[in-house]
């Protein structure tokens, strides 16, 4: 199992990304896939999942309306665009998938600042 992010970056306070997580090594339309974040000096906090089987989509309260995760079977690639970013937004973010254990991707940086 492999999980690749890609697209952070430095961004100002009210602009866009969009993180994807390529996966390869495993069937991706049966997992749910996770983002998760770590900024500076805190614990890894749970973003938002999206089951690729149901489509089921649960998100953090603090990212609920400015971030959408969604998922590309044919592509087996996950993503995560996130809108009207503030500076708290700042962190690496994480893929997880867990299947017959939990995988982890690289991470990608992602800095909001002006």
């Amino acid at each position: 199992v492999q999980l690749v992010e890609s697209g952070g970056g430095l961004v100002q306070p009210g602009g866009s990304l969009r993180l994807s997580c390529a996966a390869s090594g495993f069937t991706f339309s049966r997992y749910s896939m996770t983002w998760y974040r770590q900024a500076p000096g805190k614990e890894r906090e749970w973003v938002a999942t999206i089951s690729s089987s149901s489509g089921l989509i649960n998100y953090a309260d603090s990212v609920k309306g400015r971030f959408t995760i969604s998922g590309d079977n044919a592509k087996n690639t996950a993503y995560l665009q996130m809108n009207s970013l503030k500076p708290e937004d700042t962190a690496v973010y994480y893929c997880y998938v867990q299947t017959a254990r939990a995988y982890w991707g690289q991470g990608t940086q992602v800095t909001v600042s002006s």
